[in-house]
């Protein structure tokens, strides 16, 4: 396995812009998609395949039953926003699909990208291949920036190996989040 990931993530700035058209879409499912795949860390044939009984509570949370990798079942928190945009999404429904496409049929990962590519647009975003996996993507690196511990990513993503995880981390290089600086502002009084 190769020590970087081939995909490239957006910038904060760009999927804050992505996240913009995607609320301002008279799509309702395109805030949904975007939401779904870049605040929760979705796989697309999660995102996609998830349906209106897959929505829950557990411990006071509002939580998405989430069909994963191996057929595994996990069970998702759904931060306000991610939680908003999924009800906009589902209307008055109360079953089926929980993305649709313009036709009303259940929106496959084909009909995502092509989605994800014109909100890429209307945010001006200039990218070569605009796909549902930068967002995945962007959800790593985005955690990671934010200083959420490797070890909470890798459970959120839900990857096996904390290698693959860390594929995501262009800036792991990057010495402004190197560890001595935390360690040496948490001994500060000490100093």
């Amino acid at each position: 396995m190769p020590a970087e990931s081939p995909t490239l993530g957006l910038t904060h700035l760009q999927f804050e812009a992505v996240l913009t058209a995607g609320r301002q879409s008279p799509n309702r499912c395109d805030f949904a998609l975007v939401s779904m795949l870049g605040l929760l860390g979705l796989r697309i044939f999660e995102a996609t395949g998830s349906d209106i009984e897959d929505l829950g509570e557990e411990h006071g949370h509002r939580v998405l039953r989430v069909h994963g990798k191996g057929d595994k079942i996990v069970l998702v928190p759904l931060p306000p926003a991610v939680g908003r945009a999924i009800e906009r999404a589902i209307d008055e429904r109360t079953a089926g699909p929980m993305l649709l496409t313009c036709r009303g049929t259940r929106m496959d990962r084909h009909c995502a990208t092509r989605r994800l590519r014109r909100l890429a647009e209307q945010a001006g975003i200039k990218l070569p291949r605009m796909h549902p996996h930068m967002l995945r993507h962007t959800f790593v690196t985005t955690m990671l920036d934010a200083g959420v511990d490797l070890r909470d990513v890798q459970i959120a993503v839900r990857h096996a190996d904390p290698r693959t995880t860390m594929r995501y981390d262009r800036a792991r290089k990057n010495l402004d989040r190197h560890p001595n600086y935390i360690l040496a502002a948490y001994m500060a009084s000490a100093t």
